[in-house]
């Protein structure tokens, strides 16, 4: 029972795939992705949320106690709370940002679109961001949601992957395609 791109496949993959159902079925698909793009910004911006949800040393029950507590503070839709608690209770936690990336991919493909990771040295500003959907829609032959991630250690350039596709034009690994080529 895998569906395309091997979601299910995984722990998290199940979690993201029974949270998915849920909320297509409530119709409640924007609500909960608006739900996680909090819980991740919250998980960026706290070390205790980070270690709250990483952290093995935290208790199940400690873990459910702190995510029932905060849920209402993150200002999170029903359903992911209810779900949150279902994570801290089985002690999966530490499987939440799996689960966030497979649940917003489940999201894209039934809006009809595709997801895209895509890092740079520096963040892009909107007008980058509606560029590059414009040339990846031409490439992929449909829409794209862009995941953006900001990575200085690649120096400049980009580096986009769409499944099991990469594009890697960093200037990173040209300089290290370089220095190979160089040696030998």
């Amino acid at each position: 029972m895998e569906n395309s791109g091997g979601i299910q496949a995984s722990l998290a993959g199940r979690y993201a795939t029974a949270l998915f159902g849920l909320a297509r079925d409530e119709k409640q698909i924007d609500a909960v992705t608006r739900s996680l793009d909090s819980i991740e910004a919250a998980m960026a911006e706290s070390t205790d949320f980070k270690t709250l949800t990483s952290s093995p040393l935290v208790g199940r029950n400690d873990a459910g106690r702190a995510i029932r507590a905060l849920t209402p503070a993150l200002g999170i839709d029903p359903l992911t709370a209810r779900f949150l608690g279902v994570l801290a209770d089985n002690g999966r936690l530490s499987e939440l940002k799996p689960v966030i990336r497979s649940v917003r991919q489940l999201a894209a493909e039934h809006r009809g679109e595709t997801a895209a990771e895509v890092t740079t040295a520096r963040p892009l500003d909107d007008d980058q961001i509606a560029r590059l959907k414009t040339s990846l829609k031409a490439r992929f032959g449909r829409d794209v949601t862009i995941e953006a991630k900001v990575d200085p250690e690649i120096l400049g350039g980009i580096i986009i992957r769409q499944g099991s596709q990469m594009i890697d034009s960093s200037i990173r690994t040209k300089l290290n395609t370089l220095a190979n080529a160089m040696k030998g």
